[in-house]
């Protein structure tokens, strides 16, 4: 897959955010600092939270506590398109207009960038040809969305939020109705991309490939640091119940994690 460029990579700082919805509480005092360039793996069992603090860290729910910093600005500070130029978010379940053309799909994601005296362009286009190149759905241009599978549905939405050319990438299981090829392509764009990248993922193998991993249980940061501190048999255990089984893989260079059903779960 060929190289892309974004925009420069910032810092995104999560400091005490709290939520609660209709009295439940749904994250407490969760504070995240990723470095500019840093990817960052949010794991923990359905329910703990990652969906919710990706879209607090979006924008596109108020915490009740708490604030989001980008680089140097709040989020609160920054306005819609001023944002959407910065921030890319892929939601589990991210929504394309159904008779539409992927190739037109993904061109949405130069919407930030354009306006009446900035039309879209030969470089939006090339942005564009090359966003679909990095998710192998260039043949599928002149497709229209409706016809395509979970899987490649699921790469339109990821190709338009690489065209947004932002500097933070937020993806909410990004390896969704993906098969097995493809997500290993999705993961080893996270270990070449230079961007800022937050993803929470259900397959823990995934996180390995991130600099860092985050571990939500009951809206609450448990864990955070390097996968080799976080992904142990003593923190998955507790946290998933389950009992885990590592065993080194030397063509990764790491554990692959193998899980089977713990008696503290009977």
């Amino acid at each position: 897959m060929p190289s892309f460029c974004f925009g420069v990579p910032v810092r995104i700082l999560v400091e005490d955010i709290s939520l609660s919805i209709q009295g439940k509480p749904i994250l407490q005092n969760v504070s995240l600092d990723i470095a500019s360039g840093q990817s960052l793996a949010l794991i923990g069992p359905n329910g703990s939270g990652k969906s919710t603090l990706l879209r607090v860290m979006a924008g596109h729910i108020c915490a009740d506590q708490g604030q989001v910093t980008i680089g140097k600005d709040r989020l609160c500070d920054l306005s819609p398109r001023n944002l959407a130029q910065r921030l890319g978010f892929v939601s589990q379940e991210a929504g394309t207009t159904d008779a539409i053309a992927v190739e037109d799909a993904v061109k949405l994601g130069r919407t930030p960038w354009l306006s009446l005296l900035s039309p879209f362009r030969g470089e939006d286009s090339r942005i564009v040809e090359t966003a679909m190149s990095e998710m192998a759905i260039s043949a599928y241009g002149k497709k229209q969305f409706n016809t395509l599978s979970g899987g490649e549905k699921q790469r339109v939405h990821i190709a338009r939020v690489l065209a947004q050319t932002p500097q933070i990438f937020l993806l909410d299981e990004p390896t969704n109705h993906l098969d097995i090829c493809h997500q290993i392509a999705i993961i080893d764009w996270v270990i070449r991309q230079k961007s800022t990248v937050a993803m929470a993922v259900h397959d823990l193998n995934h996180a390995f490939a991130c600099d860092r991993v985050a571990v939500l249980y009951g809206g609450k940061l448990v864990a955070f640091g390097e996968p080799s501190e976080v992904l142990v048999p003593d923190v998955i255990e507790t946290v998933f119940q389950v009992a885990v089984h590592p065993n080194f893989a030397e063509q990764l260079n790491r554990p692959v994690l193998a899980f089977s059903k713990s008696t503290a779960a009977l």
